[in-house]
């Protein structure tokens, strides 16, 4: 279905359907992730936008075939037989350490710089090292590039705590536990909507992993990951927030696709409290308002609690 998006603006009105796209969250650990298979795999539902761009690049400075055609994106991985990215291009993002875990668990050792291209706040790199390190990894730091190695023996399954349920922390140790030997068990993990994405295609990749989306997950390590065909991208929550707020400050109704409810549930609670109706589907939500906006209290939280991206909305 074609997108449609009325605006009348004399009475201040936005209506209509919009669909979101992939979530950039998650399709960009999904590309670092296709990295452990010895093969093409296929994303869809992938949004066209800088930081996949950037990531399409990095992957093929590494050797991968990456083709991206409306919204397909097919990554060739064979060919994969570098470690070493470029920091003119992992600089500008900052998922750039997502190609961390992958590359350890694939080849043993990689060289990444430091994070970049975000500037919400102080996000520390502490937890990606200290977890890392539990499961074997070494980490030496020269002017703002991390080099990574493991030893003789690999990567190995441990017990790790993350000190707060840190997303990128919880991806990077989720993929490199799947290439441990032996068990991992990550307490404390991320829950949010993207981390549950991420353990789906690696599973179809042949990892064994339960409990995303909890606070506890446990991985089982693997030495052979197959490439996935067509994995669907979950939708973007903070796209289909940003137009729901859009909605409900012109009244609407504006209808949202490709969004599941239970992935905003505190928001749609505060969406009502502003005085809004909605309406929800498994893959859409309506938004509209009759009367004026009612004042509400917002805490931003980790998920399931409200989202640090939406506070300006």
């Amino acid at each position: 279905m074609t997108d449609r998006l009325i605006v009348v603006r004399g009475g201040q009105r936005l209506s209509g359907t919009v669909a979101v796209r992939g979530a950039k969250n998650s399709v960009l650990k999904l590309m670092a992730a296709s990295l452990l298979a010895n093969g093409s795999s296929t994303i869809l539902n992938v949004p066209y936008i800088s930081d996949v761009l950037v990531m399409k690049s990095v992957l093929e400075h590494l050797g991968a075939m990456v083709r991206f055609d409306a919204g397909r994106l097919s990554i060739d991985a064979s060919s994969v037989c570098s470690w070493d990215t470029p920091y003119e291009l992992v600089n500008q993002m900052r998922a750039s350490t997502a190609v961390l875990g992958p590359l350890l668990g694939r080849f043993g050792q990689a060289q990444v710089a430091m994070p970049g291209g975000c500037q919400i706040g102080t996000r520390k790199m502490d937890m990606h090292f200290t977890g890392l390190e539990a499961l074997g990894a070494r980490f030496e730091f020269t002017h703002g590039v991390i080099n990574a190695s493991v030893g003789p023996k690999g990567l190995r399954g441990a017990e790790v705590a993350l000190e707060f349920p840190s997303v990128g922390a919880t991806e990077n140790l989720m993929v490199a536990a799947a290439c441990a030997s032996g068990g991992t068990r990550i307490e404390n993990a991320a829950r949010e909507p993207e981390i549950v994405d991420l353990a789906e295609f690696l599973i179809a990749m042949g990892a064994k992993i339960s409990g995303a989306g909890s606070p506890v997950i446990e991985i089982q390590g693997s030495d052979r990951f197959e490439p996935v065909s067509g994995h669907q991208t979950v939708g973007d929550r903070n796209e289909a927030g940003t137009f729901l707020a859009a909605g409900a400050l012109t009244a609407g109704p504006l209808t949202v696709t490709g969004a599941n409810p239970d992935h905003l549930a505190l928001p749609l609670a505060k969406l009502r409290e502003f005085g809004c109706d909605l309406r929800c589907s498994q893959d859409s939500i309506t938004v509209s308002r009759r009367g004026e906006l009612i004042a509400t209290d917002i805490q931003t939280l980790p998920y399931p609690g409200f989202p640090t991206d939406l506070q300006p909305q």
